[in-house]
């Protein structure tokens, strides 16, 4: 097969769909190497090299006047070019699909992340809410199959945008397989000590930005006054100050940490040292963090509500997010309670193991055989 993908995100984005795309395309590469892979891509000025040299990878950029507007390259011209590269499948992995692919006679399919922008449009400004609903919309009705990163993402898209459910398939996302690797004691150390962080500590991984909830964290902690400290990992957004006076009208400075720009390599160190991870965003599409915690043996808390079920199975603590008496109490049971937290430990192991990269990579595969047969 000559598959191609929207590789931007892959090249340019450090996190979030930037690691989905990676590991799409690894993955694939690595269980299904006799296939051909395309990379569309406007450019490849991000200094991240992920990529192996292979015959069988090719990165296709805009030549002539198309470097002159690599939007409109990505967006319009894109769909005649993937005819003259003679695909039989494009695979657009970030919510979208170029504008005039349908003339393309090739299969189509696009990765749909999450509908947040219309279950909680309050978070987002209108340019970028109708931008993203045109987008989403028309890559939907191109595409032969839309993936689905949970079933969560499934119903919204049979609920806003009439989707059938036959064109819907579910495929989540797994997690970097760093993740796997249990560090010696000696690295995590080395690691700890490099940030200045405690032995022990809560964790909570995530953008910092209102719908991740970090600050219910912080009240949580006081209402059950837990002495014990909190690291905070992710980028800051204009909600950091929120969470940064909220620490200091407290007298919280000398055991809440702050994070930013961490190395994924140092991040599985700082999962496996920490006693519990909180992860009470009001809404996501999947929640990988989910799977990277359990992975490294840290028991989870998180949202009852939504799609988190799916990531936490059995394994995790559920709390409703807006309550933060209740995410105390769900931290205290794990701190206080050794044997509960080694259940939760151990079934986690079991659970994520159904997230493997080999086990989601053989679905997308069947995936595009069936839509060829």
């Amino acid at each position: 097969m000559r598959i191609g993908f929207d590789a931007k995100r892959a090249f340019y984005n450090n996190s979030g769909l930037g690691n989905y795309s990676r590991d799409t395309i690894l993955s694939l590469y690595k269980y299904y190497p006799q296939h051909e892979y395309f990379l569309y891509t406007p450019n490849k000025r991000n200094p991240i090299s992920f990529l192996p040299r292979d015959k069988n990878l090719h990165v296709v950029k805009p030549t002539g006047l198309n470097k002159l507007s690599q939007s409109y390259w990505r967006s319009i011209s894109l769909g005649k070019l993937l005819h003259i590269d003679n695909l039989d499948i494009y695979h657009g992995l970030s919510n979208e699909l170029p504008a005039n692919i349908i003339q393309a006679e090739i299969k189509k399919v696009v990765s749909i992340h999450d509908l947040i922008f219309l279950r909680y449009p309050e978070l987002y400004n209108s340019v970028d809410r109708d931008i993203y609903q045109q987008k989403f919309f028309e890559a939907s009705l191109a595409a032969d199959k839309i993936i689905a990163m949970s079933h969560q993402t499934k119903q919204d898209l049979i609920s806003f945008f009439h989707t059938r459910a036959e064109d819907i398939e579910v495929i989540h996302q797994g997690c970097n397989p760093i993740f796997y690797e249990k560090i010696p004691q000696q690295e995590k150390e080395e690691t700890i000590k490099k940030y200045k962080l405690p032995e022990h500590f809560i964790l909570s991984v995530g953008t910092l930005e209102k719908r991740k909830n970090a600050l219910k964290i912080l009240e949580g902690m006081i209402a059950n006054k837990i002495d014990y400290p909190l690291v905070f990992v992710g980028k800051p957004t204009p909600y950091y100050k929120d969470l940064y006076h909220y620490v200091r009208h407290h007298g919280m400075e000398n055991r809440v940490y702050f994070l930013h720009d961490i190395p994924t390599g140092d991040l599985p160190a700082i999962y496996q040292t920490a006693s519990v991870f909180i992860y009470p965003s009001i809404f996501e599409g999947f929640g990988i963090p989910i799977l990277e915690a359990m992975n490294s043996g840290t028991p989870v808390i998180t949202n009852k509500y939504g799609c988190f079920g799916e990531a936490g199975g059995d394994a995790a603590i559920y709390i409703n997010p807006n309550y933060p008496e209740e995410i105390g109490k769900a931290v205290n049971q794990v701190l206080n309670d050794e044997q509960k937290s080694r259940e939760m430990t151990e079934k986690g192991y079991k659970h994520v193991e159904k997230f493997r990269q080999d086990i989601i990579t053989a679905k997308l595969m069947e995936l595009y055989k069936s839509l060829l047969q």
